[in-house]
C-alpha cells in the first residue's frame, strides 16, 4: 500500500530524513519508536505534502502512484488520514459541518441528510463522544480525550484505507487511551484491508493497538526493525544501548 524509497528530506539547511526507507502492506500494522527530533512527525507531514518540507530525493508510492508534488487535499482524497498529536481547533466552523463536506468531497455522490445524522451520531454514541459536541465549532472548549475521540470520529466517518496515529497517547489518560483504541480497533476489524502507521514514543499504545513490525529510527532513518517484543526492549534499554541497535536488522 505505501512505499517509501531512500526518502531524504530538508527543511531550510536542515536534514530531517536520511535515506528513509518503509514498505507497508495491505492490513498490517507498523509503528515508528524513536527519541525526540529524529524525524518521525515530520514523516507524517511529509506524507501529507506539507510544503514547509522540501523532498531533496526518494519517493512516496501510494498504491503504486507517487504523491510526491500532491496537494495535502488530493492525498487525503486517496484514503490517507492523519490523526496528529495535538489537533487544533476552530472557530466558526461547526464540526457536523466540517464533517459532511469533508465526506461529500470523497463520494460522487453527496450523502443524504437523514443518513448522515443517523450515522454521526451512532458513532459518537460508541465512542463516548458529547452529541453537544458534534454542533460545537472544532475543538473549541474540547478536552485532549475529546480532541481525539474527534479525530477517530472523523476517521470512522472518511473510511481511509490507510491511517498514520502521531502520537495518538498524547494528553489522554488511561481510559480515554483505551476508548480511543477501542474505536479505531472496532474500524480495523470492520476493515480489514486497512493499514496503519502508528508513530510513538512509549509502547503503551502499543498493548492496545498491535503492531506486526517496530521499527526503531534514529538520525532520520531506521536503524532496526522487529515485531511486538522490540517496542518494549527500547522502553527497557533505551535507544542508545548498543545491544538494541548493532547488528543486521532483524524482521519477526
Amino acid at each position: 500500500m505505501l512505499n517509501i524509497k531512500k526518502l531524504n528530506v530538508v527543511v531550510g539547511d536542515k536534514k530531517i530524513l536520511n535515506d528513509f526507507s518503509l514498505d507497508i502492506n495491505d492490513g498490517e500494522i507498523h509503528a515508528i519508536m524513536g527519541p525526540n527530533g529524529t524525524g518521525k512527525s515530520t514523516l507524517s507531514k511529509v506524507i501529507l505534502g506539507n510544503k514547509n518540507y522540501e523532498v531533496v530525493s526518494g519517493d512516496i508510492k501510494f498504491n503504486k502512484k507517487s504523491i510526491i508534488g500532491l496537494s495535502t487535499d488530493e492525498i487525503s482524497r486517496l484514503g490517507i488520514f492523519v490523526s496528529f498529536q495535538n489537533p487544533i481547533s476552530i472557530e466558526g466552523v461547526q464540526n457536523s459541518e466540517f464533517l459532511k463536506t469533508a465526506i461529500n468531497s470523497r463520494r460522487e455522490n453527496a450523502i443524504g441528510l437523514f443518513e448522515f445524522v443517523k450515522e454521526i451520531k451512532e458513532k459518537a454514541k460508541e465512542l463516548d463522544f458529547p452529541e453537544e459536541m458534534i454542533h460545537r465549532a472544532i475543538n473549541v472548549g474540547a478536552s485532549g480525550g475529546e480532541r481525539k475521540k474527534n479525530e477517530v470520529l472523523q476517521l470512522e466517518l472518511l473510511e481511509p484505507s490507510f491511517i498514520i496515529l502521531d502520537e495518538l497517547d498524547s494528553g489522554l489518560d488511561v481510559d480515554s487511551l483505551r476508548k480511543v483504541c477501542d474505536g479505531i480497533n472496532k474500524y480495523l476489524k470492520d476493515h480489514p484491508k486497512t493499514s496503519v502507521l502508528i508513530i510513538t514514543h512509549y509502547p503503551r499504545i502499543l498493548e492496545y493497538i498491535k503492531p506486526q513490525f517496530v521499527h526503531m529510527m534514529v538520525c532520520g532513518k531506521i536503524v532496526k526493525t522487529g515485531g511486538y517484543k522490540l517496542a518494549f526492549d527500547i522502553e527497557k534499554l533505551g535507544y542508545s544501548d548498543a545491544s538494541i541497535i548493532s547488528g543486521e536488522e532483524v524482521h519477526e
